[in-house]
């Protein structure tokens, strides 16, 4: 099984959800039957790691996600994945609109594994510390119910 998450730029939502993620699966002895990524959308940040402010967060929770270097989403996404999960909705309208009539991935917002099927974690980049905290909690929400769907579909 293989998930990827998707936020804009690859540097604050989607590596936040990657690490956190990561550390839910081997919590769940699950590391052999369960591959994470995480890309984003544009190529600005490309080959950087994750903001400062989003490590530093992670790792206030035991998460080092500082290894992590950016890439952009690309249509081999698309029948490499099973779980493609966007942050936002502007994630899946992009996400969307390169999406091929014939692929693999079930593609849906990530929150709707927190049971908000319509929730968005939303971009701490332009906000305070308060913010990447705030998106942790999301996703570390999503992540257990993502782990529980895996395991109950498995």
């Amino acid at each position: 099984m293989k998930v990827l998450f998707v936020c804009l730029g690859n540097i604050c939502r989607s590596p936040s959800a990657e690490g956190v993620f990561r550390r839910a699966v081997a919590q769940a002895g699950l590391e052999q039957q369960i591959t994470v990524e995480s890309c984003g959308i544009g190529d600005w940040h490309v080959g950087h790691p994750p903001d400062e402010r989003a490590q530093a967060a992670a790792m206030r929770r035991g998460i080092d996600i500082g290894g992590l270097v950016a890439r952009q989403f690309s249509r081999e996404d698309f029948d490499d994945f099973d779980f493609i999960l966007p942050m936002d909705y502007g994630n899946l309208r992009d996400i969307r609109g390169m999406e091929p009539d014939d692929h693999r991935a079930r593609i849906e917002l990530f929150l709707a594994f927190a049971g908000m099927p319509q929730g968005e974690v939303p971009d701490p980049y332009y906000g305070g510390d308060r913010g990447f905290e705030d998106v942790l909690d999301m996703i570390e929400e999503a992540s257990r119910g993502l782990i529980d769907h895996i395991q109950t579909v498995a």
